[in-house]
Parts: C-alpha cells; structure tokens; sequence
C-alpha cells in the first residue's frame, strides 16, 4: 500500500491540522463573547438604576431668596450690615432719612391736638397710646410672618416641636401686647368724653398719626429673620423707592436640593423616599436625605405668536430628554446641613426608589462612594 505525499498548496506551503488547532485557540471570538455580554449587563443595570435607583450629577443647592425692599421711599442714611453678613431676626440692615416722616409725624400731633382742642379735650394721652398700638402692631406682624415661616418648617420635619411651640408663645405674647396696647387706647378716646369718643375729625386725625407714626418706624429696614445678606451694593446717600428691591437676603433657616431627573427616572420616585447626598463642597462625605416633592410642570420653551404655537423644527436625530424637578431636603433637617454648602452649589443625588436593600442600590451606592473619593480631586 503507497501512501501519498501530501500536495503544495498554490503558496507552496503543506497544509496540516496545526490550522484548525490555531483557529480554535483564536481569543479573539472569546473576547467579543465577552464584551457583548458586559455591554448587555451594563444596558440592563443602566436601564435597571433609572427605575430603582436614578442619580444625577445635575443637583444644585436651593434656598429661600428674599429681594428686601423698603416699605416707604427715601435716601439711605446708613447701612448697618456688610456684604455676607450673618444677621438675626430683627436686626437693623439700613436706615432711611427720617426727616421728611419726623416732620410728617409732628404734623399729624398737631392736627389731631388741634382737633380735641375744639371739643376742650387734652391729646396728650391719646397720641401716646396711639404710638403704643402702632409699635405692638408692628411687633405682631414681625412675629406672626417668622412664625408663620417656622410652623411650614415645622410641618416639613425642619424645625422641631421645640421652635414651633417657642413661635407660638411669642405669637400669643405680641397679641397680648397689643391687646393691651388697644385697651389703654380705648381708655384714652372714652376720656374725650361723649363729643370726641366717636368724632369722625378725631378719628381721622388718629388715623393719620397711625400712618405717620407706622411710616417712621418703617425707616428703619430689619432682617425678616435669621439669615445671610448678600451682593451688598448699597451706600449711603443713595435713593431707594418704596418696593424696588435694596438688599439680597438668603434664609439661613431652610434649604433644599434640587436635582433635574428625566421623565423616564420618575417612574417610582415617590415622597418620602430616601436619597444620598454628595455635596461638591463635603468632598468625601455622602449624608442621607429624602425627597421632599416632586415638581407637576415645566416649560417646556414653546412661543405663541397672534394666538397660535409657533412650530419649532429640529434638525437633531433624537429629540433630548425632558428632565423633572425634583425637591431632596436632609433626612435631619438643618441641623445636618453642611456649613461650606452655599446656594448654587453642585450637589450628586442618588435616589433610592426601590430601597436599600437591592443589588442595584448597591451598586449605585458603591458608585457614589466612590466618586465621594474621587471627589477630592476636582
């Protein structure tokens, strides 16, 4: 039996099974097996975190933003406060010129003494009790309008019971006040006697020096309560009319975290649920939070011309996603907030709306650790 040479291929080469051992020992195939599959895990994870556990890197602090305003017009005289001030509820944070209102006033006294002086009554007493009122009125405003703020906080878990029942004690103090301050007022009109008690030029006159009296006070602009002024640009000798904005004033007492989530991470976001908090500011710590509520609209930027929507063409492959408010407060309340965090800083959320206890909350809780490290660096 002869047994045949094998033949030269066209390259002059002999073929042999070392081929076939080569092609299967190829890692190439292996390794595009294996990249598919993690791109399949991670599409699957990614579409697993915007249901269970959405984040965003787009969250940005928030606070209460007060523009102060003047109540009556007039020229700055001083400025009591300088640019990121920390002031208390009531503190002076400038002055206007009082001598238009003092004289003002005075002409109000003398209008209303000139008044009882036709029915032979003395004034002196009634404008007294008549300037006591307008302060414990003044006072009563103040007081109901902080603890009006505190009691919303208290609602929300932000203020505790402790400062709620405080602000209800100084509410009910301030009424006392000017319950009493009415009642020795009534005291001082029932001396007129019969013939000024309810004279309609009495009346009005009383009602004048309130004003002038009201108007005084109001020279004087106070903190609404405890906070920070800022971008402080006033001086003295410059004008400010009556309602248009003098100081920027930043409540100290509430701030939030607002972070933008598309429409398709909001499936299971409820209130209530818990969040982790990494503030840009506290590189390396994450602190616990809750979302707070979550926002009903936006707008999305469309125009109206002589009643219609104007039409707006793109010329983008795939329209960009529409992201949501949402509202995250810390889980302790202020307590907790970070002092270096300050409004319009960047803040990473995690939202965990289905638990804790899930891989992918893991995973995105390891993730937010790991980028609280990192954080340092930039």
């Amino acid at each position: 039996m002869t047994v045949r040479e094998p033949q030269a291929s066209a390259t002059g080469q002999t073929p042999t099974t070392t081929d076939a051992a080569d092609q299967a020992s190829n890692p190439a195939k292996a390794i595009s097996v294996i990249v598919i599959v993690l791109l399949l895990a991670m599409t699957v994870v990614y579409a697993l975190s915007d249901r269970l556990a959405p984040s965003t890197s787009r969250g940005v602090i928030a606070a209460h933003v007060v523009q102060v305003a003047p109540k009556v017009s007039g020229e700055v005289t001083e400025v009591h406060v300088m640019d990121d001030a920390v002031v208390q509820s009531g503190d002076p944070l400038f002055t206007l010129d009082t001598r238009p209102f003092d004289l003002a006033l005075a002409q109000a006294e003398a209008n209303l003494m000139s008044t009882t002086q036709g029915i032979n009554a003395s004034s002196a007493s009634l404008v007294a009790a008549q300037a006591t009122v307008t302060q414990a009125r003044t006072a009563l405003d103040t007081t109901r309008a902080e603890a009006d703020r505190i009691f919303r906080l208290e609602e929300r878990g932000i203020a505790s019971a402790a400062q709620g029942d405080k602000a209800r004690g100084q509410v009910a103090d301030a009424e006392a006040r000017l319950a009493s301050a009415q009642a020795s007022l009534e005291s001082a009109r029932e001396q007129l006697g019969p013939d000024g008690e309810d004279n309609p030029a009495i009346l009005a006159a009383q009602a004048q020096l309130e004003r002038a009296q009201y108007d005084l006070a109001s020279t004087t602009v106070r903190a609404p309560h405890y906070g920070v002024v800022t971008n402080v640009q006033l001086s003295e000798g410059q004008f400010v009319g009556a309602g248009n904005p003098a100081l920027t004033f930043i409540d100290a007492d509430a701030a939030w975290v607002t972070v933008d989530l598309r429409e398709n991470q909001l499936q299971k976001i409820e209130v209530g649920d818990s969040a982790n908090l990494l503030f840009d500011a506290v590189p390396g710590r994450i602190l616990e939070g809750r979302v707070q509520s979550i926002a009903w609209g936006i707008n999305p930027g469309r125009n109206v011309q002589g009643g219609l929507v104007v039409n707006q063409p793109t010329n983008r492959w795939f329209e960009p996603a529409r992201r949501i408010p949402v509202r995250i407060e810390l889980a302790g309340g202020m307590d907790d907030w970070p002092r270096p965090a300050r409004v319009g800083g960047k803040v990473h959320a995690v939202v965990f709306a289905g638990g804790k206890s899930n891989p992918i909350a893991w995973i995105a809780g390891g993730l937010q650790r790991v980028r609280s490290w990192t954080s340092f660096l930039h």
